[in-house]
């Protein structure tokens, strides 16, 4: 079982217009509901692969009880999410069907309390005995330690298990002293952490300070990955235009969902570019097309790429 853990769960909503204006009424045309958080998403993806996967996190309220619901028609995704006093939040996408580009919308989560925090983690420790892998991935929401990812990382390496983590800013910065197994950050984020804008060194520079692997998302340009193993480059065979909402969500699930099949690094690139480029021609955000990922898992270019000096 992978275990994915979401601390600021949502519901996302998408709404799709004919073009988005400035001061402007909109008639929406389609409205999308969704669970959402990105390990909620992660797990979706998961589950829609195969993979046996529970979820955990919090929830809260009446939006948090529609999100749990939703959870509950996914096959193969077990709900372990904590109750909280405070109401899940929300996040609004709203896709221009002129353009294809979307406007997202972040509530701010809930604030958890001291005894909540507690909760969770004991929750937490429980799930892990029969977990084969975490991921922790998202935000922290209000209330939270803001070193909470690097406890939650030595809680899971106590009963020897592999850690992606996916977050940013001091979150990311305290997780990679506790010595997660991969970190996944973007760009921006990858330079916040290292100083570096220069990806290749900076990937280098991420692994010296505690990371053991290192999946840099480049956006269109694919992803960067320097490993124990190695380092390689991984590039979609086309640009694609569509709705990157969840795509870096779909990059860890896809290397999530390879690692636990003991695939080797090139394979596991292949796999969550394809993913991830099939999450952004999907017409509802945070899903992917099953046939692009199949025809894609072909087209993915992965070369081995030098030391940075």
């Amino acid at each position: 079982m992978i275990l994915t853990v979401t601390l600021n769960t949502a519901l996302d909503i998408t709404y799709r217009v004919g073009s988005l204006r400035p001061h402007a009424s909109h008639r929406v045309s389609e409205v999308t509901e969704r669970p959402g958080g990105k390990g909620v998403n992660v797990a979706r993806v998961l589950a829609a692969l195969g993979h046996e996967v529970t979820v955990t996190g919090f929830t809260g309220g009446a939006t948090g009880r529609v999100v749990q619901e939703k959870l509950a028609a996914v096959p193969g995704l077990v709900d372990a999410l904590v109750p909280l006093s405070g109401s899940t939040r929300r996040t609004v996408a709203v896709v221009d069907e002129r353009t294809g580009d979307t406007t997202q919308l972040n509530e701010p989560g809930p604030t958890v309390a001291p005894v909540e925090w507690s909760a969770f983690q004991e929750a937490y420790a429980d799930l892990l005995p029969v977990a084969s892998a975490v991921a922790l991935c998202g935000s922290l929401p209000p209330g939270v330690p803001v070193g909470a990812y690097a406890g939650l990382i030595r809680t899971a390496r106590s009963f020897g298990l592999p850690v992606l983590l996916d977050t940013s800013g001091e979150p990311l910065r305290r997780g990679v002293a506790a010595r997660p197994d991969i970190i996944k950050p973007n760009a921006d984020e990858l330079a916040e952490l290292t100083g570096s804008h220069e990806p290749l060194r900076a990937t280098q520079d991420a692994r010296r300070r505690g990371a053991g692997a290192v999946v840099a998302s480049l956006g269109p340009e694919g992803l960067l990955a320097a490993t124990r193993e190695g380092r390689w480059r991984a590039t979609p065979p086309t640009s694609a235009q569509g709705n990157p909402t969840g795509a870096g969500d779909a990059v860890v699930a896809g290397l999530l969902s390879a690692w636990t099949d003991h695939l080797p690094w090139p394979a596991r690139l292949t796999r969550a570019i394809a993913l991830s480029t099939a999450t952004v021609l999907a017409p509802v955000a945070g899903e992917f097309d099953r046939g692009v990922y199949e025809e894609l898992l072909g087209q993915v270019s992965v070369t081995s790429t030098p030391s940075a000096a």
